[in-house]
């Protein structure tokens, strides 16, 4: 088994504590590891015969040296993007590369940047996904889901023929619902989150990239290996090459959506893809005040809650406020309702737009 970790994103919605050289995946949004060792630490207990994470060339060098520490334990290799193109030249790549030396060994792939709980749970939906990989399915894992979610994409399921466990036929991919639609989904039982997390044989993968995306399986055709087939740093130049003419597009859209070999394994453990500042207190609990504090030092809070504060070492104060997100990162401080968190985002785009590029 091969494990590929995605780990270009920028993490636009996490700004200002998430930045271009450090986003989401290399900051510890929860205190300790960053959220890419916390993944790496997750899978080495499947014993993975190597990991693999692509990132981009800006978070190469910090990537790598957050990867040290992990080498005596498992084999990770590092591979740079010159410019983000979204996950399916990411994986295509990643595929090419692990079918040069085993054409029919089983992959992993999973975000750098999600939060997991349950971790044995999480290694039996492998396995069990691993399972229905060999048998040449393209499998995905899909999150039982808890409330109806506006925020995320759904996965129904044709679960009429098998056992509870799945895995079951996928019908369709729906993008992010309405609420009404989200709590039919919810009460329907057949509907699931979808993770992007995804496992599969690469030669399996790598002939539904060239049926339903054949200019990246011609781009990916190109590179050429030399006898050591790990020295990943000699394929940059090719990479690049590759990466000038190629399409950006997701795994999703470009194969999962299409093809008919897909299933999904209901997946238990418990998921957040952390996706905003608001997403955190599904993952740390809230005070007794009734609000979520990360790097605070202190915390006084009069007729004050629901808010989510980031304090930079520092006592945080809060009066008659509630429902308020607020980042403090010493170069720049982030006041936001919190139903306004997903807007983060246009706030990096507007920097950018006034070359504001050493807060980026």
């Amino acid at each position: 088994m091969y494990i590929v970790i995605l780990a270009g994103g920028s993490g636009t919605r996490f700004w200002p504590l998430s930045r271009r050289k450090t986003p989401k995946q290399l900051i510890s949004v929860l205190s300790g590891k960053s959220m890419l060792q916390r993944t790496v630490e997750r899978v080495i207990p499947l014993k993975p015969k190597r990991i693999i994470v692509v990132t981009n060339s800006l978070q190469a060098e910090e990537t790598a040296r957050q990867l040290r520490e992990f080498q005596k334990r498992v084999r990770i290799d590092v591979i740079e993007e010159p410019v983000g193109r979204n996950t399916a030249p990411a994986i295509g790549l990643a595929a090419s590369i692990i079918a040069r030396y085993e054409p029919e060994g089983v992959m992993v792939a999973l975000p750098a940047d999600h939060y997991i709980v349950g971790e044995e749970e999480f290694h039996d939906t492998v396995m069990r996904g691993k399972d229905a990989a060999l048998n040449g399915y393209l499998v995905t894992m899909g999150i039982v889901p808890t409330r109806p979610e506006t925020g995320y994409g759904y996965i129904e399921a044709d679960m009429a023929q098998r056992g509870p466990a799945g895995p079951f036929p996928v019908k369709r991919f729906v993008e992010k619902p309405p609420l009404e639609k989200a709590l039919e989904y919810l009460d329907s039982g057949n509907f699931f989150w979808n993770s992007g997390m995804f496992i599969w044989k690469v030669d399996v993968i790598l002939d539904n990239i060239l049926t339903f995306m054949p200019e990246l399986a011609a781009s990916l055709a190109n590179l050429v290996f030399s006898e050591d087939i790990w020295e990943l740093v000699d394929f940059n130049p090719q990479i690049e090459a590759i990466y000038r003419d190629i399409k950006g597009e997701s795994i999703d859209y470009g194969v999962m959506e299409k093809a008919e070999n897909v299933v999904v394994i209901p997946a238990r453990f418990g998921w957040s893809d952390v996706g905003s500042w608001n997403a955190l207190p599904e993952v740390i609990g809230a005070g007794a005040c009734g609000n979520v504090l990360i790097k605070a030092k202190h915390e006084i809070s009069l007729d004050s809650s629901g808010c989510m504060v980031s304090g930079d070492g520092k006592l945080v104060a809060l009066i008659g406020v509630n429902d308020m997100i607020v980042v403090d990162t010493g170069d720049a401080l982030l006041v936001c309702a919190k139903d306004r968190a997903q807007d983060v985002k246009r706030v990096v785009e507007e920097l950018a737009k006034r070359g504001l590029d050493d807060y980026l």
